[in-house]
């Protein structure tokens, strides 16, 4: 247990300091596991914390003084940020969930939360995307690839192949069960995405197939070669996925943005475009297609005859009314 003191007292028995007692109380709730959540949680609560030092809001250092009003007059301020275009919607909406989910576990209780915060923002997040993906140029992926071998970082060129050839995301590529995925694109000319997924799919229960091309062939194949000795995937048996983000994702980012790539998750914008256009015939409205071209029913239909699951990745290049 992380309690320090009384459940009735400072910050509700987790410490003096607002900023040490959320953190403490996370890894309660979270029974010491989800380290990914609670620190994506943690971060945000600093950010909250920060605001509630009295240069910018009410001066408080005891969670037992946060009330509705105190997350109300939080909302108004992450407001103003994103009226003013210094935070980002989804930003905004995402420290709002984490103080709710903070404040739940230090109180036990779901008394003093905003029940929600689109609501309290008065603003929707958009999933559609407004800038044009890095990484469409696959001369520009080999020259990453070729940059990240070069520094002895063969995993994180693994990775980078795997994103762009088949629109997985980083833990995805990551969790890959590489040895299945080769015997799928050998047998069945398409692969499932099943490890690492978000939302629970996994499996029979919510497949995702992917068509097999050269390009996830040749992919996998570098994947299998770099994969550490006795693993299935990406990380070596005495290995965490967390060590991996560490020692390899973490110090490949520098030489992806000398490369002028953003970030992984380019990669998979880039396929989701590429896709489109293999299916449609034509560019994707990110890259001044008309966003017009297609109702969402058609497109359904265009890429059920190429037999491979509609993701979510590629509605966000349709256009901003489609909400799949």
């Amino acid at each position: 247990m992380a309690l320090v003191g009384r459940r009735d007292g400072r910050n509700f028995g987790y410490g003096r300091q607002l900023s040490y007692a959320g953190p403490q109380a996370l890894r309660d709730m979270f029974g010491g596991g989800h380290y990914g959540t609670v620190k994506a949680h943690s971060d945000r609560w600093q950010a909250f914390v920060k605001w509630c030092r009295p240069e910018q809001g009410p001066g408080i250092n005891d969670a037992r003084q946060i009330d509705r009003k105190v997350l109300a007059d939080y909302a108004a301020y992450l407001r103003n940020l994103v009226r003013h275009s210094d935070l980002a919607v989804s930003t905004a909406q995402n420290r709002l969930s984490s103080v709710n989910r903070t404040m739940a576990a230090l109180r036990g209780d779901q008394c003093v939360k905003l029940p929600s915060p689109s609501k309290a923002l008065s603003m929707q997040r958009s999933g559609v995307r407004h800038a044009i993906p890095h990484g469409q140029d696959r001369k520009q992926v080999k020259q990453i690839v070729d940059a990240l071998c070069s520094r002895d970082q063969r995993r994180a060129a693994a990775i980078v192949l795997l994103a762009r050839a088949s629109g997985m995301r980083l833990r995805e590529t990551i969790l890959a069960d590489l040895p299945r995925l080769s015997r799928e694109a050998n047998d069945l000319g398409r692969i499932n995405i099943q490890d690492g997924t978000k939302g629970g799919r996994s499996g029979a229960s919510a497949p995702r197939w992917i068509v097999v091309d050269d390009h996830i062939r040749g992919a996998l194949v570098f994947a299998r070669q770099v994969s550490p000795t006795g693993s299935r995937n990406l990380i070596a048996l005495q290995e965490s996925y967390f060590d991996v983000l560490r020692d390899i994702v973490r110090p490949a980012r520098d030489i992806l943005h000398a490369q002028n790539l953003k970030g992984f998750h380019e990669l998979r914008a880039a396929y989701a475009c590429e896709r489109y256009e293999q299916i449609t015939q034509h560019r994707a409205p990110i890259n001044g297609g008309c966003s017009g071209l297609l109702t969402p029913d058609t497109f359904l239909g265009e890429n059920a005859r190429h037999t491979e699951v509609f993701d979510e990745q590629t509605t966000t290049y349709l256009h901003p009314d489609f909400q799949a």
